[in-house]
């Protein structure tokens, strides 16, 4: 019961998910398009960074929502509901002190707007406005929705998608119409975005509070809570670390590649990520409603059962992976020709680096399960990771351009993803040897690319088509993509973890 308890729960966040996924993807493709139409590259490229640098302040997080989750799994399986509004009290008590440390962070940081948008065709006036509207909606984080941490970890996600997502999709577009109709579209933009932060705030506080009652933490205690839960600062302290690597990762190559060129090279590469943003949104729809399942799986010890829906969940992620990856390839280029102009295409060089970043990101199972055993101590890891990254980045920048920077972030992957996180894993939490993993990793590597190399030979010979037309395209995409899928599912079928996940697929489907 429990286990189908845990799929049951993991299909509805799903179903939710995707729904407002492709909500999301169509309203951001038509979002990005109306901005640079109507208010250019400089404008967005100017967005995005702001973005980033609030990401930056948000480190300031320090992992809290990470090792809240974990001490929450247990408390959560077993009803006690005294635990879960003092662990919560402590995450309100802590959120609260790092939202003053961000707004004092950001009071510092606009100072230093003047030179940072130096090169910036724009008035310093969007910088300020941009940063600061996002700034309000981050900080209503930390004082109104951290009690969500519950929905998350009890397995209830699509209640947050559904608050969320659904006043997200109102906002966007509100956003278009002041953006395409109205005088000063991007202030309305920004007012729009700060508006529209309150609303989803007081929806998420409505849900939480009609599913769960009995949740009323008292965050004026929670200082004196956390001394008989000293497992959250522990937690605390060794996500950190994790999150500034992730943050590296992930935030600071819009603004090494803004250090080197322009806000309008940032807008380019944005185009391509918007599509990898999008894809990963989707895997994320699809399995990121899991996460909580397995925490619930290892706090029931089982190991043979962790053991076989790892492999399950590592055949199904790399799968994914492969399927995106070898999409982008083959359909990337041609789509940016006929969304925004043939001028925004990336070099072939650049846009390989980039498939295979999205196919480190995309797969990371590993990381699932080393957060569901607490196994974080590793902080040496994300120093590591975060030093390659920027260090190589900005390094392979200087002498390749775009190509160089994202090199920088690949090979800091290769080196902590793909080595030491699955070695860590293994060691502390299977406590098994890593042979194993070696081995079957590399054979599904294996079988990936012979079904990339056989589709894209069988697609070259026989399906031949015009790119005259957007129909063309979409034509051609679904005859190579569904060519794909077949052939990969039968190669992979060879794997016993891929023929149980099947089983268990069709038996949820009947």
């Amino acid at each position: 019961m429990v286990v189908e308890s845990r799929t049951s729960k993991s299909v509805q966040n799903a179903k939710v998910a995707l729904l407002f996924y492709f909500l999301n993807l169509v309203l951001q493709f038509f979002s990005r398009k109306i901005f640079l139409n109507c208010l250019g590259s400089e404008l967005l490229g100017l967005n995005t960074t702001a973005q980033n640098l609030l990401g930056f302040l948000n480190l300031a997080e320090l992992g809290i929502g990470g090792a809240v989750a974990y001490n929450l799994y247990k408390p959560l399986y077993n009803g006690d509901r005294y635990a879960i509004n003092a662990i919560v009290s402590i995450q309100g008590w802590l959120y609260r002190r790092i939202a003053f440390v961000v707004i004092v962070g950001a009071a510092i940081l606009i100072f230093f707007f003047p030179l940072i948008f130096a090169k910036a065709q724009i008035p310093l006036l969007y910088a300020y406005g941009s940063f600061i509207a996002l700034l309000i909606a981050a900080l209503l984080g930390y004082f109104v929705n951290y009690r969500q941490i519950v929905l998350s970890a009890d397995q209830k996600e699509y209640k947050i998608t559904l608050s969320v997502q659904g006043v997200k999709v109102i906002k966007v577009i509100l956003q278009l119409i002041s953006i395409r109709f109205l005088a000063n579209g991007y202030i309305w933009w920004m007012g729009i975005e700060v508006v529209m932060a309150f609303i989803t705030s007081y929806v998420l506080d409505y849900n939480i509070r009609k599913e769960y009652p009995w949740l009323n933490p008292q965050v004026s205690e929670g200082k004196l809570l956390q001394k008989k839960y000293p497992g959250i600062i522990d937690k605390t302290k060794q996500i950190f670390f994790h999150k500034i690597g992730t943050f590296v990762l992930t935030q600071t190559s819009p603004l090494v590649i803004y250090a080197y060129t322009s806000l309008t090279l940032v807008a380019m590469y944005g185009n391509y990520m918007l599509i990898v943003v999008g894809v990963t949104s989707l895997v994320n729809a699809l399995l990121n409603s899991i996460n909580a399942g397995v925490g619930n799986l290892v706090a029931e010890g089982n190991k043979l059962q962790i053991k076989s829906v790892f492999w399950e969940l590592t055949a199904l992620r790399m799968w994914i992976a492969s399927i995106v990856c070898f999409g982008m390839y083959m359909l990337g280029d041609s789509f940016i020709i006929w969304w925004v102009g043939e001028e925004c295409i990336l070099p072939q060089s650049t846009f390989i680096v980039l498939i295979l970043i999205t196919f480190i990101t995309l797969s990371r199972t590993n990381d699932v399960f080393l957060a569901a055993y607490g196994l974080y101590q590793d902080i040496w890891a994300p120093i590591v990771e975060a030093i390659l990254n920027l260090g190589l980045s900005i390094l392979l920048g200087y002498y390749y351009g775009l190509t160089g920077i994202l090199s920088g972030v690949l090979i800091s992957s290769l080196v902590i993803v793909y080595s030491w996180k699955p070695y860590f894993l293994y060691k502390k939490g299977f406590k098994e040897n890593i042979v194993e993993y070696v081995l079957r990793y590399l054979k599904f590597l294996g079988l990936l690319s012979i079904s990339c190399w056989v589709t894209k030979a069988i697609s070259g010979k026989l399906f031949i088509l015009s790119m005259s037309s957007f129909f063309y395209w979409i034509l051609y995409g679904l005859i190579v993509m569904g060519l794909y899928l077949f052939v990969s599912i039968i190669f992979l079928s060879v794997d016993k973890s891929v023929r149980k996940f099947i089983q268990r697929f069709c038996k949820l489907l009947s």
